[in-house]
């Protein structure tokens, strides 16, 4: 007789999956960095990690269904792809920084720094915007 493992709640499960989706990303972005990567998989390596931490998507997320349809299913493919591919010493490298970067701890400053840049730039785009609009009537 086998012996049932409790299934995992959906919210620990979809938490566990994002976990491991942002650490393959770091491991994706570390191994493509790396000198001894072929250079076609280190080109998809770059893509795939770029793409994996813009803030734009291939099919913006507004589109019903098609909308999500990169972030889970053409992203986790892509760094699957790119996974598969490495050569082993490189993948392990790759994994040791993103474990050690993991520990590192986030600046919580840093972020909002960043932020502001952020906020800073979409208020000048704005006032430019609205100088220019304003000039044309």
């Amino acid at each position: 007789m086998m012996s049932a493992i409790p299934p995992m709640p959906f919210i620990q499960w979809l938490k566990h999956h994002a976990r491991q989706l942002k650490q393959q990303t770091l491991v994706v972005y570390f191994a493509a960095r790396d000198p001894q990567m072929p250079l076609l998989l280190k080109l998809l390596a770059l893509f795939i990690a770029a793409y994996a931490l813009s803030p734009i998507d291939l099919i913006p997320d507004f589109i019903p269904v098609l909308g999500y349809l990169d972030d889970l299913i053409l992203l986790p493919l892509g760094i699957a792809l790119v996974l598969r591919f490495t050569p082993i010493h490189v993948l392990q490298r790759a994994r040791d920084k993103a474990t050690e970067t993991e520990k590192q701890p986030s600046s919580r400053l840093m972020a909002a720094f960043v932020i502001g840049v952020w906020l800073l730039l979409a208020a000048l785009m704005f006032g430019y915007g609205y100088r220019l609009w304003s000039t044309r009537q």
